[in-house]
């Protein structure tokens, strides 16, 4: 059954929420909606804890590229300093080395961007889950509020028509 069925379903079934028996248990059906959305919820946690396991390695392997251009950093200023010594036939490969430098550093500038971007997308996304959440459980205890007074009136009728009905039968 696909998502929006489901919802359309739950959506009737609060509508008949007031059929419920005299013993105010829920059907099967209820139940089986509210392990849906249990395990709806446990999905949802289990990509939460994905992407942040993504991040964490993501953001490891940036330490990691940081690590080795710093390294790098220091072993070509070594090569510099050793090419200073030298005559100009070197000048060449020390110029296609700081390319290379160049370009790794602006890799890394891309890749911090990238998880910084990533990032931030993952906390706006957190948030709004979280609005989201609050609203429904706003909402959750509303209908059970209406629910409640709902019955509270209709039993309160009931009597009513119970009382009519017995001074009817008692006029007879």
């Amino acid at each position: 059954m696909c998502l929006i069925c489901r919802n359309r379903d739950k959506m009737q079934k609060m509508k008949n929420l007031g059929s419920i028996g005299s013993s105010g248990r829920l059907s099967a059906e209820e139940c089986e909606d509210e392990d849906v959305s249990k395990l709806a919820i446990s999905a949802y946690q289990a990509k939460e804890e994905e992407i942040e396991r993504k991040k964490m390695e993501v953001k490891e392997r940036v330490e990691l590229q940081l690590g080795r251009a710093e390294e790098e950093t220091r072993r070509l200023a070594h090569i510099w300093e050793e090419l200073e010594v030298l005559d100009d036939p070197m000048r060449k490969e020390v110029a296609m080395i700081r390319k290379k430098i160049d370009l790794a550093n602006k890799d890394l500038k891309q890749l911090g961007q990238n998880y910084q971007k990533k990032e931030k997308e993952y906390k706006e996304a957190l948030e709004t889950f979280n609005e989201k959440n609050k609203e429904k459980t706003h909402l959750v205890a509303t209908l059970a509020e209406l629910l409640t007074e709902s019955e509270r009136l209709r039993m309160k009728k009931l009597e009513e028509l119970c009382k009519t009905v017995e001074s009817v039968s008692l006029k007879q």
